[in-house]
């Protein structure tokens, strides 16, 4: 399935690697998906604190 979604390479140490692919196996997800939804996650607790963040897209 080809997707028009960017694509972003992730260095990270092998162990939170695992870790992520352990909880993400207990939530029923790929790893992929675990790791979207923990950004989102961050990005709203952010805004929760800070505001909404403002992109311009000029």
């Amino acid at each position: 399935m080809s997707s028009n979604l960017p694509r972003y390479t992730l260095r990270i140490d092998q162990a939170y690697l695992d870790k992520i692919r352990y909880i993400a196996e207990e939530n029923g997800r790929s790893a992929n998906r675990e790791i979207e939804l923990m950004i989102k996650q961050r990005i709203k607790s952010y805004e929760e604190e800070h505001g909404e963040i403002s992109l311009n897209n000029s």
